[in-house]
């Protein structure tokens, strides 16, 4: 039986052969990439989606739709009520 020591070498060895194995496939990989480029003309503009993020849609805020007359707090409607409404009726609070 192995020790736990004589594991965690191997396990070391075998990471490292596997990250020169990556490596290696990655270079191939690049390789053939731009060989293919170069034999049709392309370049990383007409790829065109490469490097772009995608752009997040902003998100307007939500009107509000109840408000305290004494203090001017306001609520949306959305999520837990605060505790000037919580007790109160919701429809003398409305934003006209």
């Amino acid at each position: 039986m192995q020790s736990y020591s004589e594991i965690r070498a191997q396990i070391a060895e075998l990471e490292k052969k596997a990250n020169e194995a990556r490596s290696q496939e990655l270079s191939d990989a690049k390789a053939k990439i731009a060989d293919i480029m170069q034999q049709h003309g392309l370049t990383l503009a007409d790829l065109g989606a490469v490097g772009k993020a995608k752009s997040q849609k902003t998100r307007q805020p939500v009107p509000a739709k109840y408000k305290n007359p004494e203090t001017g707090e306001t609520w949306t409607g959305r999520g837990r009520a605060p505790l000037w409404l919580a007790v109160k009726d919701k429809e003398s609070f409305l934003i006209a």
